[in-house]
């Protein structure tokens, strides 16, 4: 009986310490947490956000924040399995499979590179959307960055060449010139190729260091059934001022809308809030198009806990709402474009007028 009862003793401690054991196993999952906010006409790290040199610059009263999103886990530090319920049952935070942030085929070193470069590029982009939002024109000269494999323009144009011409006419560059009624740069040029029929021979002539190298491309049919030649093409922008954007080691694409409307504020003789605390999130085209992003629960708690009182979100982002612990608490509002977000401002500027919101949140 006594044996009995040690067996079953001892049985116990050992499943006790398996099922405490297993709480420290290191899993493959990483757990999203509210991150900093920065309002992006405030200042960050003992200096503002945003510095022009070139234009007269205005200081508001109000907030057009940024928010962000910290991560805890990954291949270089694995969270443990108690890490990860404690996560789950959190209503702010959000437990997601390792991979979404750190793809098998990416080293960490990888992925932090990648984000540092979209946040660079969200800033270009920022700056050409608030500019042309302005109506302040500026140089968008397109360049080639690669083509793609197996497709009609591969070995026929490279890495540097500058588009110049399509079928004799110059592709236009100026911004100022055209009055945003007419696509320019990059643009241009993709508009120009997918507005024909596949199999369509286009003419291009591009400066290749110097020297004009005219080439014939036939054109294949695109993903979305357009023709295509296969470049992927960049734009070098010329702006007639200088802006400077500093956030720290802040990484990724989704504060593009934020810092177009801070740049614009920063420019405008009236603030665009009218004193009001907004956040927002969202990435932004050179044209002005406002892109979705995930995280966006978390970012409502970042947003709510700073003190904003709306909340921009793309409208590709609205299905993500409901989700986020600081639903009901902040006044969401959805654009897809600058100028719907502008618009939104005046709206809550004035107080006239009603705001957009997101399907089936109104």
């Amino acid at each position: 009986m006594v044996r009995r009862v040690l067996t079953l003793v001892v049985a116990l401690v050992l499943l006790v310490g398996l099922a405490v054991g297993s709480l420290y196993l290191p899993m493959p999952y990483i757990v999203a947490t509210p991150g900093v906010t920065v309002n992006t006409v405030g200042e960050f790290e003992d200096g503002p956000v945003i510095r022009i040199e070139g234009a007269r610059t205005y200081e508001h009263d109000g907030a057009l924040s940024m928010v962000t999103i910290q991560y805890a886990g990954g291949p270089q530090r694995r969270l443990s399995t108690l890490e990860v319920i404690t996560g789950w049952l959190s209503p702010s935070n959000a437990v997601m499979p390792e991979e979404l942030l750190f793809p098998a085929d990416r080293s960490p070193e990888e992925v932090s590179e990648r984000q540092t470069v979209q946040m660079n590029d969200s800033q270009t982009d920022a700056t050409a959307a608030a500019l042309n939002q302005l109506g302040i024109g500026y140089e968008a000269v397109p360049v080639v960055a690669d083509t793609v494999e197996d497709m009609p323009a591969e070995g026929l144009v490279q890495p540097g060449d500058v588009i110049v011409e399509i079928d004799g006419e110059p592709v236009p560059t100026d911004t100022g010139a055209v009055g945003g009624e007419q696509a320019v740069g990059s643009a241009a040029v993709v508009e120009t190729v997918s507005a024909r029929e596949p199999g369509d021979v286009v003419e291009m002539a591009v400066d290749r260091d110097g020297e004009t190298v005219e080439v014939e491309i036939a054109t294949a049919e695109g993903e979305d059934g357009t023709a295509a030649v296969g470049i992927l093409i960049a734009d070098e922008t010329d702006f007639p001022i200088d802006v400077e954007i500093s956030v720290g080691d802040i990484g990724g694409p989704s504060a593009g809308m934020m810092f177009a409307l801070g740049i614009m504020d920063r420019l405008s003789e009236e603030g665009l809030t009218g004193g009001t605390r907004v956040a927002g999130s969202g990435t932004i085209s050179a044209d002005g198009q406002v892109g979705g992003i995930s995280g966006i629960p978390q970012k409502m708690v970042s947003a709510q806990r700073d003190g904003a009182e709306y909340f921009l979100v793309a409208a590709d982002s609205c299905s993500q709402v409901a989700e986020s612990a600081a639903y009901g608490e902040l006044e969401v509002v959805r654009v897809e474009t600058l100028d719907d977000a502008v618009d939104a401002l005046e709206t809550i500027r004035t107080g006239e007028g009603d705001l957009p919101r997101c399907e089936g949140l109104e």
